[in-house]
């Protein structure tokens, strides 16, 4: 059943176009001197941009605050990991769902919330505390790197706990007893016997942290921005939102650097996972876990994961919902509640521009999605079934954008772009969504892929049944739990994307995370939080109807069967 090699080598066409060409016009828009003179080899714009004086405090920058977010990230999952795979914490399955939930808010709007808490002209949180202490100036203030950091930490948060949970919940907790019975304290245990063993997960968790905050650009832009601190992102963002002084020839220079390094990165990120067969633990199928009494510390330890998952879901949500409400940041008073009103839902809901990015939002995240779910599918069965060196091509093809920082690519898209009709429209967008988020459709068709035997697939040919009933009548309904899981992701990815976005936007292909940026530059609070909301709310309905279909299709198979 299409193991045909014109399938794969048509697959590694389309896959290597989506992947391989925008790197290959960043390189070659690098050389040039603009989007207007293509082609024209000059060596300026490197010397140009790697000279910069301003670069080396960048550099500085963006060093500081990717390693500084990987250090939050990590040593809180590894915490929440550890309460919640190897303590008798209450309500711990609870807290292992909310651990991973914040991925389904979108950075910026997660940003947002902390910027309308500690800012310090009129944060909430600041405000608050001035009134009670008698303060003259802000507390807090979120415009700084530890602020960057703070944020980004916890909205990569859940990536680090999604690698660290699963190796801390096979990890033998009698090694850590044996430690200890040979009179090692609980310090020398954990230093000694605990953070070894579980060495390549911390580190893998590490450098995919440092990965996607690199690539980070809602943090940076909302947080940093402002505060006057730029990353290696908003220093590329800077060089082509310059109006008539826009230079792509600049950003591609220097995205060239931050691309290699994240490459880089993920290729030792493989390569840690791939060592963790090193460090097993766990050899037998009766193995289960020792879980440890916290004793007297449940309660503090239940508050202290409480109040952390408080921040990380319901606070960026009812700041957002709570700041919709009010005509200017207020702390909550007698007064502020008396002034709320839905003002800002009714201007957001009458603004043109408003509702086109919530129509382009829903139509890249519904089209986008499903586009991307059928090219998954395809390239899965490829990578799975076929098996051949050709395959391991396109499987490595089809992850290569895992590693692409997206303003960066989004300038390599934006170089193949304008020599085409496709530029400045909402196809643009489409595109370069399906490259950047292939990986995460074709990771779970893969998973599911793999769990059919190939056997099905001969027995209903060897029945007479074609190619294409077999596929939709078996292969596909077996395939709709990894098919939904796909589209999800694909979905939510598509409708919160900022970083490409607000390279390949233009007039007329606004999306809802380039007009909530916009509205965040702007100082309009009020309109941001509503559209922020009505974002939220979209997400949501897309993986709850998504999930719902999933079931009946489901349901009619076995019906059918």
């Amino acid at each position: 059943m299409f193991k045909k090699p014109s399938l794969t080598f048509s697959l590694i066409l389309i896959v290597g176009f989506l992947t391989v060409c925008p790197v290959l016009m960043l390189l070659f828009g690098s050389f040039s001197e603009g989007l207007t003179s293509f082609g024209s080899f000059t060596l300026d714009k490197y010397i140009e941009g790697y000279t910069d004086p301003i670069l080396r405090e960048v550099l500085l920058n963006t060093i500081i605050f990717t390693v500084g977010s990987a250090l939050v990230a990590t040593t809180l999952a590894l915490f929440l990991a550890y309460v919640n795979t190897r303590t008798n914490l209450p309500f711990k399955f609870l807290f292992s769902i909310i651990s991973i939930i914040p991925m389904m808010i979108p950075h910026i709007l997660f940003s947002v919330s902390w910027v309308l808490l500690l800012n310090p002209s009129n944060g909430i949180l600041n405000r608050f505390l001035m009134q009670m202490f008698g303060l003259d100036g802000a507390f807090f203030n979120i415009y700084t790197l530890p602020g960057m950091i703070l944020v980004e930490g916890l909205l990569d948060l859940p990536i680090a706990y999604l690698i660290i949970a699963p190796a801390m919940r096979a990890f033998d907790v009698t090694l850590e007893e044996s430690s200890k019975v040979c009179g090692a304290s609980v310090l020398r245990t954990l230093f000694r016997v605990t953070l070894p063993v579980l060495r390549p997960a911390i580190l893998a968790a590490a450098i995919l942290v440092v990965v996607r905050s690199l690539a980070s650009f809602a943090v940076p832009s909302v947080v940093g921005m402002p505060g006057r601190i730029y990353v290696l992102s908003t220093y590329i963002y800077r060089s082509i939102s310059s109006g008539f002084a826009a230079d792509f020839g600049k950003a591609a220079a220097i995205g060239m650097s931050a691309l290699v390094a994240s490459i880089a990165l993920i290729y030792v990120y493989r390569y840690l996972t791939s060592e963790r067969g090193k460090f097993v633990t766990v050899s037998s199928r009766g193995f289960k876990p020792t879980l440890l009494d916290l004793k007297q510390y449940k309660f503090p330890v239940f508050l202290i994961v409480g109040l952390l998952c408080f921040v990380l879901i319901v606070l960026p949500v009812l700041v957002l919902f709570y700041t919709s409400m009010l005509p200017y940041s207020m702390v909550p008073s007698a007064r502020a509640f008396a002034m709320m009103s839905w003002n800002n839902w009714i201007d957001v809901l009458k603004d043109p521009i408003s509702l086109l990015s919530i129509r382009n939002s829903l139509t890249l995240g519904v089209v986008g999605a499903t586009l991307g779910v059928v090219l998954s599918i395809f390239v899965s069965y490829v990578i799975v079934k076929v098996r051949s060196k050709a395959s391991g091509i396109l499987e490595s093809l089809s992850f290569l954008s895992f590693s692409f920082p997206g303003i960066v690519i989004g300038v390599g898209f934006m170089w193949f772009f304008v020599q085409t009709p496709l530029y400045g429209t909402i196809w643009a967008l489409l595109i370069g969504y399906i490259a950047t988020y292939l990986p995460y459709g074709v990771r779970p068709i893969s998973s599911a892929f793999v769990q059919i035997h190939d056997h099905l697939e001969e027995s209903s040919r060897i029945c007479g049944a074609s190619t294409f009933y077999t596929m939709r009548r078996i292969v596909i309904p077996l395939l709709v739990p990894g098919i939904v899981s796909g589209w999800i992701l694909m979905a939510t990815m598509f409708v919160r994307e900022l970083s490409l976005s607000v390279v390949l936007s233009r007039p007329g292909s606004e999306v809802l995370a380039v007009q909530i940026l916009h509205f965040a530059e702007d100082g309009l609070w009020g309109k941001l939080s509503a559209l922020g909301i009505m974002m939220i709310f979209l997400s949501s309905t897309l993986v709850v109807a998504a999930t719902l279909i999933g079931k009946k299709l489901t349901r009619m198979e076995v019906v059918d069967t």
